[in-house]
């Protein structure tokens, strides 16, 4: 897909994709998120994603919330261990209304107290209803055992004690400390020219004060792998199995995504899927996932199933895992596997807000932003021996954590 990218002079990247729709998406990313936070204040930086919505130095939390909703448009926003993204959809007229209000919640937020203690409620209410689904929480606690010692491995809600102790002194100093101008991208989708776009971006962004302090993350070591088990009032077991993995800049990602969709990743035809669901009805969810991060990368196969099953699912697991370990794919599996995982790549380019978030994230990473044809590349060049080499480290089982959820005993 055609973009363009220009560089203010503070740093921040605006990035242009031209469409011909009537629709236009658009998003600012800011290239910080959990893993940046200080010693004991997890769940920092999810804390001021929902802060820039409550006040700033000329709108109140009403007409924040109002101003892109009194014409229809969608306006959201969400952290992650490593970026704070705030992103909207609107119709094609209302892209000056959607980067004023980028900026101002981004850059002239005031945060004030009452606000804070009013979203502190909110936020811990937010940790006990994903408390509440254990196939939610598992992925925190398994992360947490992973990366233990390491600001990866912290929730991104943050835990009740650190959220009820955060004060403002916390949320400036967080921002003055990782919001970086060269690390933001502000991304637009829609029927614009890049003049435009240039005029526009420039007009919102182009006051915002050069920030570039130094960022001190740090790899995470890779510890011995575990085996732990929580007992809890549920009614299923909850199971993750999974290692380190690839960072984002490794060449082997591209065989691991293609691998990790093969195995466990979208749709039902995955070999988990077929195998542990269809073929024996063990489990309603079984899925593989791949997330790459900047350092490092996480591989999960995850379960659900009643606790009898327990077992017997965990060992057909370990049964398709040696399988392919043995018998790697042959060049006619890998290209059904390739023709597969490149056609849902394609489909997903519909979905056009993730697609600009996806371009703006590469961009942070990379500083580029590969074509289609350059994605399905990579994916068709992956060969049967670069498979096994990758099935072989990232499947293998001596290496892998457990982690379960398993219910009461009554």
């Amino acid at each position: 897909m055609e973009y363009n990218v220009h560089t203010l002079p503070n740093g921040i990247r605006l990035l242009h994709v031209p469409s011909a729709s009537a629709i236009s998406h658009a998003c600012i990313i800011i290239n910080t998120g959990s893993r940046d936070e200080p010693v004991n204040k997890a769940g920092l930086a999810h804390f001021i994603e929902h802060l820039i919505f409550k006040r700033t130095e000329k709108r109140s939390t009403h007409q924040i919330l109002n101003r892109l909703e009194s014409v229809g448009a969608d306006l959201n926003a969400y952290t992650t261990k490593e970026y704070t993204c705030v992103h909207a959809s609107f119709l094609n007229p209302y892209l000056d209304r959607t980067l004023d209000l980028f900026n101002d919640i981004v850059f002239h937020s005031t945060f004030p107290e009452e606000e804070m203690e009013k979203e502190k409620s909110v936020i811990l209410d937010e940790i006990s209803s994903y408390l509440d689904q254990p196939e939610e929480a598992i992925n925190d606690d398994f992360e947490d055992m992973l990366f233990a010692g390491h600001p990866l491995g912290n929730n991104i809600l943050g835990t009740t004690d650190s959220v009820q102790a955060f004060t403002r002194e916390d949320v400036i100093n967080f921002r003055k400390a990782n919001y970086r101008t060269d690390e933001i991208v502000v991304a637009v989708l829609g029927n614009y020219t890049l003049n435009s776009i240039i005029n526009k971006g420039s007009k919102h962004f182009a006051d915002v004060e050069a920030n570039n302090p130094q960022k001190n993350r740090i790899k995470p070591l890779i510890l011995a792998p575990g085996n732990t088990t929580i007992y809890k009032p549920i009614m299923q077991a909850h199971c993750i199995l999974g290692s380190q993995a690839y960072s984002t800049h490794q060449p082997q990602k591209a065989a691991l995504m293609l691998l990790n969709n093969y195995f466990g990743g979208n749709g039902m035809s995955s070999v988990l899927n077929l195998q542990i669901r269809e073929k024996y009805g063990i489990a309603y969810t079984i899925e593989s996932n791949f997330s790459p991060l900047s350092d490092t990368g996480i591989f999960t196969i995850y379960f659900g199933t009643d606790k009898e099953k327990q077992a017997r699912a965990l060992a057909l697991i370990f049964k398709e895992i040696k399988k392919l370990r043995e018998k790697p794919l042959n060049e006619l599996q890998l290209q059904k596997a390739k023709n597969k995982f490149i056609g849902q790549i394609a489909l997903s380019e519909e979905n056009r807000i993730g697609l600009i978030i996806s371009m703006a994230k590469s961009l942070i990473d990379h500083d580029k932003i590969d074509s289609l044809n350059t994605v399905f590349e990579k994916i068709n060049a992956v060969t049967p021996l670069q498979m096994a080499d990758v099935v072989n480290e990232v499947l293998d089982v001596e290496q892998l954590n457990v982690f379960t959820f398993c219910p009461i005993e009554e």
